[in-house]
């Protein structure tokens, strides 16, 4: 059996490559100014990626459960490959729409299988209950690719609109490479009579059978959501408070960077704080974020945006821990899936809505709009989540 130990590494790697989005810092801008696209149009093309997801999301984490991490990670990067390529040709909304289409199922293989294979690589060496600390350094990784790749994003599009893109076609190559050195770990998956049996089964226990499970999911779900709004709104929000556009990428490069910092910190928090105060900081991070964009605002009140890439941070390892403890084997990258369905979902019901409102009642009120909501639906899906929270085998010791 080939050692699985160097696929920790090339994890780091390819989470590294899958986050240097050169197009990310400017990509809102290059959909309105060099595409045409209303705000409107933008939240419903993330609603419609989010569809794509939401069809594909359970399915190919199930796929990946069945014919391998390995195999699902490669398929993702020849997608992305194809995908950022149809946008160096792109000039209408159908050739975003199909690019996003092709990169959302790209996003929906990787969505599960990444951080399913470095669990069970742990597993195999004995060294799950540290999954929390590699996760966090794996986000570290990501993150760090993508404060990378916009730092020049906004000289680049300067320059060349589409070379954003045209290198971005390079980083999916260099990550195809990497994927076809993957090992696949050891598990024991078994032979169901019944695929969809199986399937629909694994989704009984995650939202029927296992309660602490079932309000992990929801309460990451909306978490989630609290932190994505912003990436596309945050560009015409500096916009229109007047940011110079130089300062696009090095301002994305610091948000990423706090996702960095936050993602790698992440374990040592969580140990000296514990799972209920975490939350509860998630919490505040998301209302004093949402306050201070919607009611401070000008050309500074992107920096509240801080905190909630702060939360984002802290968040991803900690709550993909508990989602892993209660999470089999042989349906762990179906049931990863689920979780990322589940937020998927409330985009497409939501996406569109916001982006409408943005373009009705400016970017700076629906900051406001959304300070409300969370404030409503927050509170008590916290109180569900402290109430059932999975209770952990064993703590890591902080080292």
């Amino acid at each position: 059996m080939k050692n699985t130990r160097s696929n920790i590494n090339k994890l780091y790697a390819f989470s590294f490559l899958q986050m240097t989005l050169f197009p990310m810092a400017i990509i809102t801008l290059f959909w309105k100014d060099h595409i045409g696209l209303s705000l409107t149009q933008i939240l419903l093309l993330q609603g419609i990626l989010s569809v794509v997801m939401v069809v594909m999301e359970y399915p190919s984490g199930y796929i990946s459960d069945r014919i391998g991490y390995r195999v699902s990670l490669t398929l993702s990067a020849l997608l992305g490959m194809v995908g950022w390529g149809v946008y160096t040709v792109a000039t209408s909304f159908a050739h975003v729409m199909a690019a996003e289409i092709l990169l959302g199922i790209s996003l929906a293989f990787i969505s599960g299988s990444d951080s399913a294979m470095l669990y069970e690589t742990l597993k195999a060496e004995g060294s799950e209950l540290s999954y929390a600390r590699y996760q966090g350094r794996m986000s570290g990784f990501a993150q760090c690719g993508e404060a990378l790749g916009a730092v020049f994003a906004g000289v680049l599009y300067a320059y060349a609109p589409v070379l954003p893109f045209i290198l971005q076609v390079g980083v999916w190559l260099l990550a195809l490479l990497l994927t076809r050195t993957l090992v696949e770990p050891p598990r024991n998956i078994g032979s169901p009579a019944s695929h969809l049996k199986e399937a629909l089964q694994s989704a009984r226990y995650a939202f029927v059978e296992n309660k602490g499970l079932r309000y992990t999911i929801l309460l990451n779900s909306v978490l989630g959501i609290a932190s994505f709004y912003p990436v596309w709104l945050i560009q015409p929000y500096m916009q229109y408070a007047g940011v110079p556009l130089t300062w696009f990428g090095p301002i994305w490069s610091g948000a990423n960077l706090t996702v960095a910092l936050f993602s790698l910190a992440s374990h040592r928090t969580g140990s000296y704080l514990g799972d209920r105060a975490m939350v509860i900081l998630f919490l505040i991070l998301i209302l004093a974020g949402y306050l201070g964009l919607g009611m401070v605002g000008g050309l500074w009140g992107f920096l509240f945006y801080y905190l909630l890439t702060s939360m984002r941070g802290l968040r991803g390892p900690m709550m993909l821990n508990l989602t892993h403890r209660e999470s089999p084997s042989a349906n762990r990258a179906g049931i990863l899936s689920l979780q990322s369905l589940c937020f998927r979902l409330l985009f497409v019901c939501t996406g569109p809505l916001v982006g409408m409102l943005a373009d009705r009642r400016g970017v700076g009120q629906t900051f406001s709009y959304l300070l409300y909501s969370f404030l409503i639906v927050l509170p008590p899906l916290v109180f569900l989540f402290l109430r059932n929270l999975p209770q952990a085998d064993a703590r890591e010791p902080v080292s």
